[in-house]
């Protein structure tokens, strides 16, 4: 299988197999008017098995986005198809209008321009709370 390289874009590498599409639809790359190579289920000797985007743009990723559905995420921003620049990704202290709040009586179910905002209470159990009513929200490793 042939894969072009990145000349100026954007390398997500050792998401966590399966995940890849959660990531492609979160970060609306549909919208993107651009090559996207999705590679599922890669051979890796440090993760198994692993996901990985290629993107052949350059675009402001949201890190916490990233972060957050995957802390696993390598990020390498490619310029003239050298990489110059590699983010670790990890779990963020806040995310904003990332999720939404499940409980109806939180203030966000009534003011429908108000941010969903979420912390980081538990890093090791990746729970979040909402900023407003405390509702928790655990994501999955």
């Amino acid at each position: 299988m042939k894969i072009d390289d990145v000349k100026n874009g954007i390398v997500l590498d050792h998401i966590t197999a399966g995940k890849v599409m959660e990531v492609y639809e979160a970060l609306e790359l549909d919208k993107l008017n651009c090559s996207i190579a999705i590679l599922k289920n890669v051979r890796s000797t440090k993760m198994g098995r692993k996901d990985i985007l290629k993107i052949d743009n350059d675009f402001d990723v949201d890190l916490d986005v990233l972060g957050y559905l995957d802390p696993n995420i390598t990020v390498c921003i490619i310029k003239d198809g050298k990489i110059v620049e590699k983010k670790q990704m990890q779990l963020p202290e806040t995310i904003v209008n990332v999720e939404k709040c499940k409980n109806p009586r939180c203030i966000t179910s009534v003011e429908k321009n108000l941010d969903q905002i979420f912390y980081l209470a538990n890093r090791s159990k990746r729970i979040y709370r909402c900023k407003y009513c405390d509702s928790k929200i655990e994501r999955s490793k």
